[in-house]
């Protein structure tokens, strides 16, 4: 489910690994977010998210929530905005090494991260929520206009279009493209090159630069968790995820 890899200099990659198609669901979720603690308490001195060649994550595994009642749903979301106020907090670096397509949930973790690199190629990634009839809560909005700035972030959300990678790096949602067999490794000398730096100095410059996003973990109408869940179990979102489903079954 999650391969943890280190790297000279106290590099720790964790990479995703839930064939095929590393799909978020609750383990994967709760894994990742303690396997980020587990690191930071060992020392690792920057973190490397990565996925498999071609893929890093397909997003929320739709089939498997759509099991889940309101209370087992409500519970997801709130590890889930867990998982992305861990990485927003991290007490230490972290890059996002896109290996390959990453619609919604996985464009989603490389949005609070300190730094994303997407695989070049036919690629695409986004937050395709609108297409399959979610809301984005108000706490990735917020993420994605800090990123890329308001208006540019209000055209990506209600069109819900995945985007090449090109165009990600245009509008800066990504930080720069490498050749896929190079992500992993340029993400992992990105680190490298952000530790050589007087560490007091890089440190406390990247907290007040990151500030305004890891507060937004401290504000619950930026969550709104109950809001999400009601919309997921509104009969025409049900319907469309439902539809979405069988799409997918008969690929």
């Amino acid at each position: 489910m999650l391969e943890k890899i280190d790297h000279a200099g106290g590099i720790v990659e964790l990479r995703l690994d839930r064939p095929p198609v590393n799909a978020l669901n609750p383990a994967l979720v709760k894994r990742l977010d303690d396997a980020i603690a587990e690191a930071v308490a060992d020392d690792a001195r920057a973190l490397v998210l990565s996925g498999s060649p071609g893929l890093f994550s397909a997003g929320l595994d739709v089939p498997e929530l759509l099991e889940l009642d309101e209370s087992g749903m409500a519970e997801f979301w709130h590890d889930f905005f867990g998982l992305l106020g861990r990485i927003a907090r991290s007490d230490v670096p972290v890059a996002t090494a896109l290996t390959g397509h990453s619609p919604a949930g996985g464009t989603v973790i490389a949005l609070f991260a300190d730094y994303r690199i997407q695989a070049e190629g036919d690629f695409r990634l986004g937050l395709n929520e609108v297409q399959v009839g979610l809301v984005v809560p108000p706490v990735i909005h917020r993420a994605l206009v800090r990123l890329i700035g308001r208006y540019p972030a209000e055209r990506h959300l209600v069109a819900g279009e995945m985007i090449p990678g090109t165009e990600a790096l245009e509008i800066g949602m990504v930080d720069e493209l490498a050749p896929a067999d190079e992500v992993v490794d340029r993400a992992v000398a990105w680190c490298g090159n952000l530790l050589q730096l007087p560490s007091h100095a890089m440190q406390g410059t990247r907290r007040l630069c990151r500030a305004d996003l890891a507060a937004l973990f401290d504000d619950g109408d930026a969550l709104d968790i109950s809001s999400f869940v009601d919309g997921w179990f509104a009969e025409p979102t049900q319907a469309t995820l439902r539809l979405l489903v069988e799409r997918l079954k008969q690929k």
